[in-house]
C-alpha cells in the first residue's frame, strides 16, 4: 500500500513539474507535502526517490529536494541511447523468444487497443511499459535487461508526454504489431530496426516533444 501511495504521489509531482506548478530548481518542501497529501513524510521520500531516475528531481544533501528537468541536448542523448538499448533487445529477442511472451504481447497490444478506444493515454502508458518490459526479459540478457529498465524509468515522464502528442499512439500502436509480426518471423535485424526508430526522438518528432513539455509547463 505504502509504494502504491508513492507511486500516486510521484506521478501527481510529475505532472505539477510539467504544468509549471513547480518551476525549474524549485525546492520540493517535504513536510509541506505530507500535509497536501495527508501522509507521513515517508511516502513522500520515496516519491522524491522516484522522481530522480527520471532525473525530474535533484537530492541535495542537508538542503533538501530540488526540480530538475534535463536540457534539449541531455534529453536527446538520453533517448539516442534508450533506441540503441532497444534495438539489441530486440535482436536477441527475436532469437530467444518463447511462444509463451509472444502472446503476451498480443495480449498487451489488445490491451493497448482498448486503451485508445477508450481515449485513455495513462492507460495506454502502462500497457506500452509492460510491452517493453516483456522485450527486455526476453532479450535473455539479465544486464542489459536491468540497464534497459533503469533508463526506460528515467525516460517514463518524456515517454508519457510523447504518447499524448496528437495521433502518436495510433502510430505507436501500428508499430507495436509490426515489432510483434517481425518477433514472431524471428527476423532479428528488422526487429532491432524498427524499435530503434520506435524509441528514437529525432528531428521533427523531437521538436514535437520539446513543444509538447513548454506547453505543458506554460
Amino acid at each position: 500500500m505504502g509504494q502504491r501511495r508513492a507511486d500516486s504521489i510521484a506521478e501527481t509531482l510529475e505532472k505539477r513539474i510539467f504544468d509549471g506548478t513547480y518551476a525549474n530548481g524549485e525546492r520540493l518542501d517535504e513536510v509541506r507535502l505530507a500535509e497536501q497529501f495527508g501522509v507521513s513524510r515517508t511516502p513522500i521520500r520515496e516519491a522524491f526517490q522516484r522522481l530522480t531516475l527520471s532525473g525530474l528531481v535533484e537530492l541535495i544533501a542537508r538542503r533538501g529536494a530540488f526540480v530538475r528537468q534535463p536540457g534539449p541536448l541531455e534529453l536527446l542523448e538520453m533517448f539516442e541511447v534508450m533506441a540503441e538499448l532497444e534495438a539489441v533487445c530486440g535482436r536477441l529477442a527475436a532469437r530467444r523468444i518463447s511462444e509463451a511472451a509472444l502472446l503476451e504481447l498480443r495480449a498487451a497490444n489488445n490491451r493497448c487497443q482498448a486503451a485508445i478506444d477508450a481515449q485513455d493515454p495513462d492507460g495506454y502508458f502502462l500497457e506500452n511499459e509492460h510491452f517493453h518490459a516483456t522485450i527486455y526479459q526476453q532479450s535473455g540478457n539479465g544486464f542489459l535487461q536491468q540497464e534497459a529498465l533503469k533508463l526506460h524509468k528515467r525516460l517514463r515522464p518524456f515517454r508519457r508526454q510523447q504518447l499524448r502528442l496528437r495521433g502518436r499512439m495510433g502510430q505507436s500502436m501500428a508499430e507495436h504489431e509490426a515489432i510483434v509480426a517481425l518477433l514472431t518471423a524471428g527476423n532479428a535485424e528488422a526487429v532491432a530496426s524498427l524499435l530503434r526508430d520506435h524509441v528514437a526522438v529525432q528531428g521533427e518528432k523531437f521538436h514535437s516533444l520539446m513543444a509538447g513539455l513548454k506547453a505543458a509547463a506554460a
